[in-house]
């Protein structure tokens, strides 16, 4: 029997005096944590020219032992330099992928990471598309923020990704992974 004290994905239970206890539902909600836990915490590395997901690798980063996870999403934006942007996009060198694991091995070195997943999108974009995302999880969230937002730093400096944008005025610019 549920009361309305219950958290959601938990039932009412009688504990062996009788009383009421909380026990987990059979079936874990979704985006719960993983019960099983990975031996590489690296868990996601992509590069794609399809949409990007933030459920896909706010999912891959679930890990009980996690107290605090952190997210980037870095999206286009209608301008740069104060010039409005109409489009870029998005083109990498064949080693990209393998930086990007380079880079996310630094990361759980340095860290005290239990998941992390990182997705960069290339191709044709416009504004208000995701083009990357991020996320780590740690024991706890200011080593989750700092972890991420090194994640995030050395793959936009490192990671051989370059953008080709067109304003609004017809010109255009390519600019470096930074």
């Amino acid at each position: 029997m549920a009361s309305s004290n219950d958290r959601p994905g938990e039932t009412a239970a009688q504990s062996p005096s009788g009383g009421p206890t909380a026990s987990r539902a059979a079936h874990p909600a979704p985006g719960s944590r993983p019960a099983t836990p990975h031996a590489d915490p690296i868990r996601l590395l992509a590069i794609r020219e399809t949409p990007l997901s933030l459920d896909e690798v706010f999912g891959a980063v679930g890990d009980d032992a996690a107290g605090g996870t952190a997210l980037f999403v870095g999206t286009v934006r209608d301008h740069d330099g104060g010039s409005p942007v109409e489009a870029l996009g998005y083109t990498c060198h064949p080693s990209a992928e393998d930086e990007m694991r380079r880079i996310a091995e630094k990361i759980t070195a340095q860290f005290p990471v239990r998941a992390l997943a990182a997705v960069h999108r290339v191709g044709d974009l416009v504004v208000g598309d995701l083009a990357v995302v991020v996320a780590v999880s740690c024991p706890h969230r200011g080593e989750a923020f700092e972890a991420c937002r090194k994640l995030i730093d050395d793959l936009k400096h490192e990671v051989p990704i370059w953008k080709h944008q067109t304003f609004s005025d017809g010109t255009d610019e390519w600019v470096g992974a930074c």
